[in-house]
């Protein structure tokens, strides 16, 4: 009897150490595939959520992010939000599923982007602003150009070609994107005690054809202008589309962005100049210091890109 339960005792045992040792097999065999997984998980991923693509610039802007992706290894995920804040925060709650390391966002409006800041913030995904800034939320960095300085730019160009005086139209980009108000703000800036008189300032979204629309509507009420200041280039080319239409001579045109069709214009002496900025480097210092920031490394709270006048 007592034979009987040691050999029972001895078999229990032997098959308790082969289960153990198959279990231990069992997690080490387990683990290569997580280890494969890992190895075998595809590149980082960067969001860039952009008002619009309907506009050169931010195609422009667009490419040279993801140039600059393609460069460092990471995958971007590009969303539209079609000038509409609405669809700007749905953008940014999809592109937040997508197990994104950081977010981009160039918004559509400075105070509606708020909340897709804070979504981001609740979501512990750094933020980046390109061109337009946020009112609001956690930002690590907001890269752009001195929209400020822009507007002087053109608003110093104005005064010396009119001599410090003349009548000038303003059109105004999306009310509450930061860009229309700093660009208008440098503008008042610089002809601030000149003898210019500001006829109309009216909004036109950055839109080319409601630059049109507008245009065409100031040229029947103002009976004198002499010269126009958009706060985009899209915005100037309607602009010009409605004042060659209506036959008057001599109106300067500024403009502001340097895109391809605005600076063809200013070459074919049509627009007198447009405020170059630099919308494949503001994309490309996005992904840049989103790489920077994926790192754990310390940025700028505000790295400025830089202006240029463009003339023929």
């Amino acid at each position: 009897m007592k034979r009987l339960v040691s050999a029972m005792l001895i078999m229990l045992l032997v098959v308790g150490l082969a289960a153990g040792c198959g279990t231990s097999q069992s997690q080490q065999q387990g683990q290569a595939p997580a280890e494969q997984n890992q190895q075998s998980e595809g590149p980082k991923k960067i969001g860039l959520v952009i008002s619009t693509l309907n506009n050169p610039f931010f195609v422009t802007l667009r490419d040279g992010a993801q140039k600059k992706a393609d460069e460092l290894g990471y995958q971007l995920i590009v969303l539209d939000s079609q000038n509409d804040s609405a669809k700007e925060l749905s953008n940014v709650q999809d592109v937040l599923q997508q197990g994104i390391s950081l977010l981009m966002i160039n918004p559509v409006d400075s105070d509606a982007v708020v909340n897709a800041v804070k979504l981001a913030n609740d979501a512990k995904i750094p933020v980046i602003t390109l061109d337009r800034s946020a009112n609001g939320g956690e930002v690590v960095t907001h890269i752009a150009s001195d929209n400020v300085a822009g507007g002087k730019m053109a608003g110093d160009f104005i005064v010396n070609k009119l001599n410090g005086k003349g009548k000038v139209v303003q059109l105004e980009g999306i009310p509450g994107a930061s860009a229309a108000r700093d660009r208008g703000q440098g503008f008042a800036d610089a002809i601030k005690g000149t003898q210019i008189e500001v006829v109309a300032s009216q909004a036109a979204d950055f839109d080319r054809t409601k630059g049109l629309q507008v245009m065409e509507n100031i040229l029947q009420a103002q009976p004198q202008i002499d010269a126009v200041f958009a706060q985009n280039d899209e915005m100037a080319l309607g602009a010009l589309q409605a004042i060659e239409a209506s036959g008057r001579q001599g109106i300067i045109i500024v403009g502001f962005d340097a895109t391809d069709d605005a600076v063809k214009a200013v070459n074919d002496g049509k627009m007198a100049a447009t405020v170059a900025q630099q919308p494949e480097q503001i994309g490309s210092l996005g992904v840049e210091n989103a790489d920077k920031i994926i790192k754990g490394q310390q940025v700028p709270k505000y790295i400025p890109v830089d202006l240029k006048l463009i003339t023929k």
